[in-house]
């Protein structure tokens, strides 16, 4: 019954991911599902956390928030696309989970992606701590696409931790490891991970794997507001902090750590652990 579950959780979560804008109530997910509507409403919370209308709303205006900082789409255009019938729904749901209207979350020059804004501006720099990281197993799901859609990969791990009576086993914060250079990738064939620290003696059965962080030096830069905000973040630490330091990036991909989540903080106080290693 618990991998019958996972399947029909993981379908959900791709049909939410795939149909942004389509009919997504409580009653077309539970027949994708293929599951009664009560039963649904409470299988879906039990394993993620959240409601099934949660979940809808938290996925549409993230892939909302991405739009405006890497698009000049119309915000009329970004709310019909993901599933809001009027530019005024959709402004004050975005501005009730993101603190400001979408125009003014596109205008904030500190999250505008150079794809929206190709002027190269400074961003303000925060702090770049250097430490010695352990080696950290993860439990992992891979995924393969635009990274900024790595929440799907989230959402499926949580999933099957859940249906596995798994949780309490995770040994510390949510782990996203970017396999890619996403200037050199299509964003089709971009790899990575979402993952969480497990012990040793942790069960991976598919669809988990393991994935293994070797212990070394690290620069870890810590971003604090919306997901949207991470490529100019990344700009800063690459192309302000890096080049006068005299630090070597290590031949191993950089990564993120989260020590808060969407589902239960407000957009303004995420906080990202943006990890590069260092020879």
């Amino acid at each position: 019954m618990t991998r019958n579950l996972e399947t029909r959780i993981r379908r959900v979560i791709d049909h939410i991911h795939d149909h942004p804008s389509g009919d997504l109530s409580l009653d077309v997910l539970a027949e994708v599902a293929a599951m009664s509507r009560f039963q649904w409403h409470r299988v879906f919370r039990a394993l993620t956390g959240e409601t099934a209308a949660q979940a809808v709303r938290r996925i549409r205006l993230h892939q909302a928030a991405i739009r405006l900082v890497r698009e000049t789409t119309p915000v009329a255009e970004v709310a019909r696309a993901v599933g809001y019938a009027d530019a005024a729904s959709f402004t004050r749901a975005f501005a009730d989970a993101y603190g400001t209207p979408p125009a003014a979350f596109r205008r904030q020059g500190a999250i505008l992606s150079h794809a929206v804004n190709p002027e190269r501006q400074e961003f303000p720099m925060p702090e770049i701590t250097l430490c010695d990281a352990p080696e950290m197993r993860l439990a992992a799901v891979p995924h393969r696409g635009a990274y900024h859609e790595i929440n799907r990969a989230f959402g499926l791990l949580f999933a099957t931790l859940a249906a596995r009576d798994l949780l309490s086993g995770v040994a510390g914060s949510m782990v996203g490891v970017y396999l890619d250079d996403p200037s050199a990738t299509p964003a089709a064939d971009l790899r990575s991970v979402a993952g969480v620290p497990v012990g040793e003696d942790f069960p991976l059965e598919a669809p988990l794997q393991e994935y293994r962080l070797p212990a070394g030096r690290r620069a870890v830069l810590v971003h604090k507001g919306p997901y949207a905000g991470l490529p100019a973040a990344y700009d800063a630490l690459y192309g302000q902090w890096l080049p006068p330091s005299g630090e070597v990036p290590d031949d191993m991909p950089s990564y993120e750590v989260y020590p808060n989540s969407p589902m239960d903080m407000a957009q303004d106080q995420l906080l990202t652990e943006i990890t590069v290693p260092l020879r």
